[in-house]
């Protein structure tokens, strides 16, 4: 059975674990209208992706 030699600290622990953090989510600019959207994502304001209209947007 594996069992650890000594016992690791809580600074060599955290240490280790500091790689494991999630990263903020990052967001662009769309180009047609200017909201802030999630990259490689159809804008959820206008329906833009790419330069063109993927979907049709919603009239309010």
């Amino acid at each position: 059975m594996a069992v650890p030699k000594s016992k690791v600290s809580k600074s060599r622990r955290n240490m280790r674990r500091s790689h494991d953090a999630l990263a903020p989510n990052s967001y662009h600019e769309c180009s047609n209208c200017g909201e802030l959207k999630r990259p490689h994502h159809v804008c959820s304001a206008c329906g833009h992706y790419d330069g063109r209209e993927v979907m049709e947007s919603e009239s309010l």
